[in-house]
């Protein structure tokens, strides 16, 4: 019987042995493809390849395979942001004329909300996308996110306020994303703080419904979904300028270049 039990100790020590000495989890971004593209800034990558970006002239652009299709409203001058989550209802953030502009799949118009000359005045620094009529916003007067309905023009919920300056925000239908040179905080879509994660150097942030990628610098994190540990990818090392993921794909452009990385995580 001793023995027995003096073999079941030696056993359990060399599996939690061999399980603490495992390898850490990595991810890495190969160079699988490229594409040149003239763009002062790209919004958007979806899974049939369609591109989303601003020229120049900020004109904001859908470009299939066949067809390139735009938008341009020159009275409002530079796009910030725009958020193709949704393509039934992509919005288009002119921070400096506080007004946000939803569009149709042909890029038509579908809204217009300025929220100078909005009933309750906003102060908007940040947009995305919510569920049905919503979007997020970042109220910069009262430094919180709230959900706001644009069809109903009300406010559906607030958030409690930040502490730190906001560096980025993106958003889906089920959650949140704000970045603050602080902490990372993540929301359901009931506002409801679900995560909140230290802010170590990180800058500005992308997503899909898999994977959070975080930019520090020249390198590239990620935070994979439902998961507290935010490990670094390997990749070559490159100025970036932007960056999108989109499934397993991320894209890093620079230089009227995207080049396209497969992630594995292993």
């Amino acid at each position: 019987m001793q023995k027995l039990f003096l073999l079941f100790l030696i056993s359990s020590f060399l599996g939690f042995t061999q399980e603490k000495n495992q390898p850490p989890i990595t991810a890495t971004a190969t160079l699988k493809d490229s594409t040149i593209i003239k763009a002062k800034s790209i919004f958007g990558i979806d899974n049939y390849k369609t591109f989303y970006y601003a020229t120049e002239n900020n004109t904001f652009n859908k470009k299939t395979k066949d067809t390139t299709i735009s938008y341009s409203n020159f009275q409002l001058g530079e796009i910030t942001s725009a958020n193709t989550f949704n393509p039934l209802k992509i919005n288009l953030f002119y921070k400096d004329f506080n007004t946000v502009i939803i569009l149709d799949n042909r890029l038509a118009e579908i809204s217009k909300i300025d929220f100078n000359s909005n009933t309750t005045y906003k102060n908007v620094s940040f947009v995305s996308s919510g569920y049905n009529n919503t979007l997020w916003l970042f109220n910069e007067d009262f430094q919180y996110l709230e959900l706001y309905d644009y069809a109903s023009n009300k406010t559906k919920l607030k958030t409690v306020p930040v502490q730190s300056k906001v560096l980025d925000l993106k958003s889906d239908y089920n959650y949140s994303f704000l970045l603050t040179e602080n902490y990372l905080y993540i929301y359901n879509y009931f506002g409801s703080l679900i995560r909140k994660l230290k802010n170590k150097g990180y800058e500005s942030l992308t997503f899909n419904e898999a994977h959070l990628v975080l930019k520090k610098e020249d390198s590239l994190f990620i935070l994979k979904k439902n998961q507290t540990e935010i490990l670094p990818i390997k990749h070559p090392k490159m100025l970036i300028n932007q960056f999108l993921v989109t499934n397993e794909t991320v894209y890093l452009y620079h230089e009227n270049l995207l080049r396209h990385y497969q992630l594995k995580i292993e």
